[in-house]
């Protein structure tokens, strides 16, 4: 899923830093190709790319079946790095997606 990153934001999450706050947020991350890739809980993988200074792209792969708090804190972990790494909240992004749904450009 592509998600926009606030207006001067870029700056946060330039060069090694991206990398960084994963590992931060997660715990691990390698480098694949222009992405990165990181697990955790049920999250098998977290495949982050930035497109461009103003949109990152982000692919989550659900691992095998966990409890109901594994899956909760694995939803928490991904709203922080989500969060921390574009400069919205959820309801910003929310927000946001559902401006470009009634615009017709999602």
């Amino acid at each position: 899923m592509e998600y926009d990153i606030k207006k001067g934001w870029y700056k946060n999450i330039e060069g090694p830093a991206l990398e960084e706050l994963m590992r931060s947020v997660f715990g691990n991350v390698s480098r694949e190709g222009d992405a990165l890739v990181s697990s955790y809980g049920a999250l098998r993988s977290i495949t982050v790319k930035v497109l461009s200074k103003t949109t990152l792209d982000l692919v989550t792969a659900a691992g095998s079946v966990v409890s109901d708090e594994e899956i909760l804190d694995s939803k928490r972990r991904l709203n922080e790095f989500v969060e921390k790494a574009t400069g919205f909240n959820a309801k910003q992004r929310m927000k946001r997606a559902q401006q470009k749904a009634k615009e017709g450009s999602l």
